[in-house]
């Protein structure tokens, strides 16, 4: 296992030198955040990214993420200009030495919570969504945004988008996605980077938007969409987690099994109201099998990335929902235990 850690660049508040005190970390997680969609990044903006990480003695191996652009998704005839431009950032970060690459296939919106400081018992703040109270956003308001959402979209390039994605079913959604595995996958291989899809989040449709990567079924369809282990998996524990019906144990096994997980998201979340919370990392905080799922990677000889996902925010700190310093490095802490534990238990 790789340990690693979402950093968003020198923008963000959380120090290079505190994630490096955090024991055992390996690499940063970050990107080229404020390049337009669609365009290709600079390589001395990649570089600049990698003398940074490695001023503090960090690797830079993970991106996340090089978005797809939505005419990519949509289908539509530009899409292989935008195609062109994505091969060319994997071929670049590839020279800097990146080994995976994070991405996902969700229409329009990233991650979607209906709350951003849902009050503990403990008086810590977390993400959480439910149900009833997203029947009551409506995100062509142009009032609903959040952390991790493309914040370009004015309220009227969301109508349009909209409107498109009303002719996008699942099925054409797979359709695009293929076209887009079939002409990235090649230059992927030939450079020595894994791509690794992250699921939607959650895991079922939202505002009437086609989600695919969901479940264990739409895993094994989409690795067969290129049988390639380049082409492979950011596995979310949360994410696939908040539909009960997936067996995150089972799953983790038998993905890694096939060497198709590059990359793992761990977090736990509590079912709640319908919907999640997002808690602590260690087990015992929410309704996630964490020990099982480490041990699943352990028993297979997992050696991809692994980076503690959302935290909450504890000890009055103030940030990035999500994405604090504090509770995530305790999260690391407890995986590298547990992670630590299971080897010597061997």
């Amino acid at each position: 296992m790789k340990l690693s850690f979402r950093w968003y660049g020198a923008n963000d508040n959380i120090k290079l030198d505190y994630i490096k005190q955090i024991p055992n970390m390996y690499s940063v997680v970050t990107a080229v955040y404020d390049i337009p969609v669609g365009e290709v990044w600079p390589m001395e903006r990649i570089l600049t990214l990698k003398h940074q990480a490695e001023s503090a003695n960090l690797k830079m191996e993970v991106i996340e993420s090089v978005p797809v652009h939505e005419d990519i998704k949509l289908g539509y005839p530009s899409r292989d200009k935008y195609i062109s431009a994505y091969i060319e950032n994997i071929k670049n970060l590839a020279k800097a030495g990146v080994k995976c690459i994070c991405y996902n296939f969700m229409p329009v919106f990233d991650w979607t919570r209906t709350e951003l400081y849902k009050e503990g018992k403990d008086k810590s703040t977390s993400l959480a969504y439910y149900p009833e109270q997203l029947k009551n956003i409506k995100p062509l308001s142009g009032e609903f945004n959040l952390p991790g959402w493309d914040a370009s979209y004015a309220k009227e390039d969301l109508k349009k988008l909209f409107e498109s994605y009303s002719q996008i079913n699942n099925e054409k959604l797979w359709e695009n996605l293929k076209y887009f595995l079939e002409a990235i996958i090649p230059t992927a291989k030939s450079v020595g980077i894994n791509m690794a899809i992250h699921p939607d989040d959650p895991p079922w449709p939202i505002f009437g938007l086609p989600r695919i990567i969901t479940n264990e079924a739409n895993l094994d369809r989409f690795l067969k969409l290129v049988d390639c282990p380049n082409n492979g998996l950011t596995f979310c524990t949360g994410s696939l987690g908040a539909d009960k019906s997936n067996d995150l144990v089972s799953m983790v096994d038998k993905y890694v099994k096939q060497g198709r997980i590059h990359f793992m998201h761990v977090r736990n979340i509590r079912y709640a109201q319908g919907g999640f919370e997002e808690s602590a990392h260690d087990e015992s905080a929410g309704s996630l099998n964490i020990i099982g799922i480490m041990k699943a990677l352990s028993d297979n000889g997992f050696d991809g990335y692994l980076r503690p996902d959302h935290g909450r925010m504890i000890w009055g700190e103030k940030g990035k929902p999500g994405y604090g310093l504090y509770d995530r490095a305790l999260g690391a802490s407890y995986l590298n235990g547990v992670w630590e534990t299971l080897k010597k238990l061997k």
